[in-house]
Formats: structure tokens, C-alpha cells, sequence
């Protein structure tokens, strides 16, 4: 009996064995073979999220390393797609999308449905990581970006970008690229030639937002002769976020490579942290210095703002993609009741306001400050008519309007603007309307026109969806 038993038990294992060593055998058949890092050459197992050699995170390569996108083909239907491996969950998508249920969140990341998406697109330009696109079959994203090779170098050598400004809004993805690009400048950057004058500046960094602090950090940290330059005040983009705006540092599969401290939380808390961090190491940044030009001559930089000029040996280009605010040019625009952006519509309550505009981000913050307890709101326009603006957004102030909370002058134009009054001109004379804030949204200048004119090449790139059910699969 007892032999039979042991006989049993050795066919047993041996046919576990077997049958484990048969599986694993065709999952190394059927697994794909290591890829090279884009950054250092070592071999990356399939699924790392990181080099296993310099932990450089692979996310960071992916838009650089895409190909350019071809034409795309007329006629076929566009809808909304998600990259689950990015969405982070906030829901500004589904707020955004003019048609109930098209957009919705399921465990945490938005889905689309196909049968009511009608691809409209405003999901996508709300989105703020960039985990959504609208596509017309293929599950494609196209992209515009600047042409960048895997060091986040431009086809300018010595101009690097990186951030939002080079095509991803992640927060994480920003705090990665600027590190790694000053790795870059800091192992190719020749020895300081002290007999040359007019290069005080190893590097000059363009922006002070989470891209531009990591760089910055980076820099102080090695030793870099650096200098910041920023047009507003540090972390401007995501200062004007809404208070208590959570922030995610989610997706998990994105490693957090550079120093600057994230996670979880309020913008408060974020922006409370990072001030510390400039506090404490010091970084040298120089605020309300707006970047007008980047010239390169002789393998240097002239940078210039406000009239003011600066030479560096390298520079990083950390800009939002939110551009610069059009201004509107009269005498008084630089008195402190003048804004460009809203954040909270709640403190403009029992003010009298006047709205500059004719576009839809001119109506629908008419029509916002209208619902603010005791604020008097009103519109002013210089075209004849509202046709820029969306269809809903033109009825929605005609209904303002009936209802006497909005009142619209059309064909007026600021003259000038008072401490207590603003001047406009309105059916050809002067018209004083009694004023507290003033909100201009006339547009602005975008980003890419400033890189062109730097001379950073932009290209339209393809980058492939990940297949449904990869993303939980990563994070597992």
C-alpha cells in the first residue's frame, strides 16, 4: 500500500511538472522580446514601466519616440476615444461633453459611448492630462508637437521642451522631462570658457510650472549656473485652478522620476509643498518676466523679455499650453481689478462686472458671473453680432438677457479703464459704465507660433490606443 501511494505521488508531480514547465515554455514563446531603452540601449523586459539600468520611466519616451502621423481619411465618423492608462478619474471630461451620457465614469475612468458620442471634441481640450482623443475608426491619437528626440531636444540643438508645451499635460509626466532633460545638458554641456564674456548662464528655464521647478531642481542639485524666467508667478497653471481642486498623481504605471514632490491632494496642498521647496533650496527664479524671443547664434542663446535680454549656453522650454492672454491695450489695463482668467466666479458676488468678448469663453463667463449672488454683469462685444460662439451659448444669453441679469452693448470697445469706471466707446461716443472687475477673454497667442519663431520644427504624431483591458492589466 504504501509503495503504491509513493508511486502515485511521483507520476503526480511529475505530471505538475510537466504541465508548469509547458506553460511557461510557451509564455516565453509567446512574450515579446526585451526592447531597447530609448534613452541608454539596455534591454527593457516587456511590462517594465522603467529601465531597469538607468530608471529613466518609459511613459516619458512615448510621444517622442511616436511616429509622424499620416493624412487621415474623410468621411468616417469621429468619436471620443480614452487612454484608461492615463485617465486619471477627475471627470472634467464628462462636464465638458455637450451630450448627456456620451461620457461617463466607470470605476474611475471615463468611457465613452459610442451609440450617443457624436464627437464633438470639447472633451478632448478639456481634458487636462491628454488622455482623450477623437478619431475617425482607428484608435490613433494625434498629437501636434514639437519634434523632439529622446533627451527632449529639439531639432535646435541646445533648445529642450518639455512639459505641457511638448504635447502631455500629466503632471507627472512634466516633473519626469524636466529632470531628464537637464541630465542631458548637465552629460553634454562643454566646460565654461572663462575667458568668453556674455555667457553668465549654463541654462535658462522658460516657465516655472511643475516642468519648469523639476528642471530647476535638477540644475541647483548638479551645480548649473541657471536661471528661471517665468511671466507670472510660480505654478501659475495650476494656481488658477479652482480651490480644493484635487489633484491625482495617479496613473500608478507612470514612475515619478524627477524630485519635485507630488501626490495626491489639494492644489493648496501641492502648491503649499512646492513653495517650501523654492523657499528652502533657494532656486532662482525671476517672476513677471514674459519671454518674447530665443534666438541662437554661435552655439548660445539670446533670451528676451520686457525689454531685458539674457545669454545661456542651453535652454529649457517649460511653457503651458495655455499660450499668453491677449491684451487689450487701453490706458488702466494693469490695475488689479483687470483678469484674464476666472478661478472661483463665487468671489466676484455683489460686484458690478464687466465681461470683454465675443467668443464662447466670453459668454459662458457672462453667463456664470450672472448666477453669482448680487453681481451686476455686463457683456462687451465690438462685432455685431455673436457668431463665433456656440449655438447653446448664444441662447443661453438671450435668456440672461430677457431675464435682465446680463445686459449686452454690441459694437462698443474699451477706451479706457478707472479705478471706479470704464470707458467705452459705444454708438460712436463715450459711455462711462460704474465698474469693480473686469474680465477680458479675447484670446490669446498660442504656444506654437513662439516655438516657431524659435525655430522648433512641429510635426503630427500617431500614437497608438492601448488595447481595452491593458490598463488594468499594467496596474495589476
Amino acid at each position: 500500500m504504501f509503495w503504491t501511494a509513493l508511486a502515485f505521488a511521483g507520476i503526480t508531480a511529475l505530471f505538475v511538472w510537466l504541465h508548469v514547465r509547458g506553460r511557461g515554455g510557451r509564455h516565453a514563446a509567446s512574450a515579446p522580446p526585451p526592447a531597447p531603452c530609448p534613452r541608454c540601449g539596455a534591454a527593457v523586459p516587456a511590462g517594465a514601466h522603467a529601465c531597469p539600468a538607468c530608471r529613466a520611466p518609459l511613459q516619458a519616451y512615448e510621444l517622442v519616440t511616436a511616429p509622424v502621423a499620416a493624412e487621415a481619411a474623410d468621411g468616417a465618423p469621429a468619436h471620443a476615444l480614452v487612454r484608461a492608462d492615463l485617465c486619471v478619474g477627475c471627470g472634467t471630461c464628462v462636464d465638458a461633453c455637450p451630450h448627456p451620457g456620451a461620457l461617463r465614469l466607470v470605476d474611475k475612468v471615463a468611457t465613452v459611448d459610442r451609440a450617443l458620442c457624436e464627437g464633438a471634441g470639447s472633451c478632448a481640450a478639456a481634458c487636462p492630462v491628454g488622455a482623450i482623443a477623437v478619431s475617425s475608426g482607428e484608435a490613433v491619437q494625434h498629437v501636434e508637437a514639437p519634434d523632439l528626440d529622446v533627451h527632449f531636444q529639439s531639432n535646435v540643438p541646445g533648445l529642450y521642451v518639455v512639459g505641457e508645451l511638448g504635447g502631455r499635460g500629466l503632471i507627472k509626466n512634466a516633473i519626469n522631462e524636466g529632470k531628464l532633460a537637464i541630465e542631458h545638458v548637465a552629460a553634454t554641456l562643454p566646460p565654461a570658457d572663462p575667458a568668453r564674456d556674455g555667457d553668465p548662464w549654463d541654462v535658462i528655464i522658460v516657465g516655472s510650472g511643475p516642468a519648469g521647478l523639476s528642471a530647476a531642481l535638477e540644475a541647483h542639485r548638479r551645480g548649473l549656473r541657471y536661471l528661471v524666467l517665468e511671466q507670472g508667478t510660480p505654478s501659475d497653471t495650476i494656481r488658477r485652478y479652482p480651490r480644493r481642486k484635487l489633484l491625482f498623481a495617479e496613473p500608478l504605471r507612470v514612475p515619478l522620476y524627477g524630485d519635485l514632490w507630488i501626490a495626491d491632494g489639494s492644489k493648496e496642498a501641492l502648491l503649499a509643498v512646492w513653495e517650501q521647496v523654492i523657499a528652502r533650496t533657494g532656486l532662482r527664479i525671476e517672476t513677471g518676466k514674459r519671454v518674447e524671443s530665443v534666438a541662437a547664434e554661435n552655439g548660445a542663446f539670446t533670451v528676451t523679455a520686457g525689454g531685458e535680454a539674457w545669454r545661456a549656453r542651453r535652454v529649457v522650454l517649460a511653457l503651458g499650453r495655455r499660450g499668453t492672454p491677449r491684451r487689450l491695450g487701453v490706458p488702466g489695463e494693469t490695475l488689479d481689478k483687470v483678469y484674464y482668467e476666472i478661478v472661483e466666479m463665487e468671489q466676484f458676488a455683489d460686484a458690478r462686472v464687466l465681461v470683454v468678448g465675443g467668443g464662447d469663453s466670453a459668454l459662458e463667463s457672462a453667463l456664470g458671473l450672472a448666477h453669482q449672488r448680487g453681481a451686476t454683469v455686463t457683456l462687451s462685444h465690438r462685432g455685431a453680432d455673436f457668431a463665433r460662439a456656440k449655438e447653446r451659448n448664444r441662447r443661453k444669453l438671450d435668456e440672461a438677457v430677457a431675464a435682465g441679469r446680463v445686459t449686452v452693448l454690441l459694437g462698443s470697445q474699451v477706451r479706457e479703464i478707472r479705478p471706479e469706471v470704464v470707458v467705452l466707446e459705444w454708438q460712436g461716443r463715450p459711455h462711462l459704465v460704474p465698474n469693480d472687475v473686469v474680465i477680458v477673454r479675447i484670446g490669446g497667442e498660442a504656444p506654437t507660433p513662439f516655438l516657431e519663431r524659435c525655430g522648433v520644427r512641429m510635426v503630427r504624431k500617431a500614437l497608438a490606443l492601448p488595447p481595452a483591458g491593458a490598463a488594468a492589466e499594467a496596474a495589476s
